[in-house]
C-alpha cells in the first residue's frame, strides 16, 4: 500500500502544475541519429557533388611539361562527373593568380587568363587532350584557346599555380566565340548551380 501511496501523491502533484511550473529540459524529447547513419549520408552528398578532374595529375599536384609552353602547349585531358540537375551549359576557366608585379602593370591584369570556354554541352564527360568542346572565349593573350602554363624563371614566385574552374550553368550564354572571361562572368552571374575546381602547378626555374 506504501507504493501505491507514493504513485498518487506524484500524480496528484503532476497534475496540479501547470506547463510553465515543469522545468524545460523535463519536455524536450532528444532523437540521437545514429552515428553510421549520419555518415552514410555525408558520403552520398560527397558523391553528388560536381567534380572536376584529370588522369594527368592530381588536384594541387604537378602539371605535366607535355600541357605546358615547354611541351607541346596542348590541353591536358579534363574529366566531368555529378553535374547536378537542372544545368543547360557548362563554363570552364583557366586562370594563373600568381603573374609578377611586373606583369600585372605591363598588361593591366591581375590575374593571365588561359582558357575560357563556354556553353559546353551539359552532357560532356570529358575534355580530351588538344581539344575544345562549346565556344572559346579569349585568353589574356588576346587569343581564342588554350594558352599553355608558361611562368616566367626570371620572376618570383617561380612555381604558379593554375586554377581549372568548372560552372554548371541554367542557361546557355548569348555571347560570341572570342568573350573574355569577365563578359563570361557577368553573363553567368545569378545562373550558377554549382561549381567544382581543379588546381595544378607548373615551375619552370
Amino acid at each position: 500500500m506504501l507504493k501505491i501511496g507514493v504513485v498518487i501523491v506524484v500524480f496528484l502533484f503532476l497534475s496540479s502544475c501547470s506547463p510553465k511550473d515543469i522545468p524545460a529540459q523535463e519536455t524536450m524529447v532528444r532523437v540521437d541519429i545514429p552515428e553510421e547513419k549520419m555518415q552514410q549520408e555525408e558520403i552520398q552528398q560527397e558523391v553528388n557533388i560536381m567534380k572536376l578532374t584529370s588522369p594527368l595529375f592530381e588536384d594541387n599536384g604537378n602539371i605535366p611539361r607535355k600541357y605546358t609552353c615547354d611541351g607541346d602547349n596542348i590541353n591536358p585531358e579534363l574529366q566531368i562527373s555529378n553535374v547536378p540537375k537542372g544545368t543547360a551549359s557548362l563554363v570552364l576557366i583557366m586562370d594563373d593568380p600568381d603573374i609578377p608585379p611586373a606583369v600585372k602593370e605591363a598588361r593591366g591584369i591581375q590575374v593571365f587568363d588561359h582558357w575560357v570556354l563556354f556553353n559546353i554541352p551539359q552532357n560532356i564527360k570529358k575534355i580530351v587532350t588538344a581539344s575544345a568542346v562549346g565556344t572559346s572565349g579569349k585568353n589574356s593573350a588576346g587569343q581564342e584557346g588554350y594558352r599553355a602554363p608558361c611562368p616566367p624563371p626570371q620572376y618570383q614566385p617561380t612555381t604558379h599555380r593554375y586554377f581549372f574552374k568548372l560552372y554548371a550553368v541554367d542557361k546557355e550564354l548569348d555571347l560570341p566565340a572570342g568573350a573574355t572571361k569577365a563578359q563570361v562572368e557577368q553573363a553567368m552571374h545569378g545562373h550558377i548551380i554549382e561549381q567544382a575546381e581543379l588546381m595544378g602547378k607548373y615551375d619552370r626555374s
